[in-house]
């Protein structure tokens, strides 16, 4: 974990900017001792963000399953995908 005073990104941006994209973890800044900001790359909120959309489909799709949705077996799946392909490759539905 890395913390620095919030004054830190005024006199070191470059240098906070090369720990996040180095480290591809936050930087939390501090504001009289006290936890005020977290920093971090551009790459690494994204790659978090994205987790943080699959994990919230993941806990409602496992919600509606608790709830009775009808889910699909391994060769449903296989073959609703196999279809799927041959009619974006143009042959109406694979086998």
């Amino acid at each position: 974990m890395h913390i620095r005073p919030s004054a830190a990104i005024r006199q070191n941006y470059d240098e906070i900017a090369n720990i996040c994209r180095s480290t591809a973890e936050p930087v939390f800044l501090t504001e009289n001792g006290e936890g005020d900001l977290v920093v971090m790359d551009i790459e690494t909120y994204n790659r978090r963000e994205k987790m943080l959309k699959l994990r919230e489909e993941l806990l409602a799709v496992e919600a509606d399953r608790l709830h009775g949705s009808k889910g699909y077996s391994v060769a449903e799946v296989a073959a609703m995908m196999r279809s799927a392909i041959g009619e974006t490759a143009g042959n109406g539905s694979a086998e």
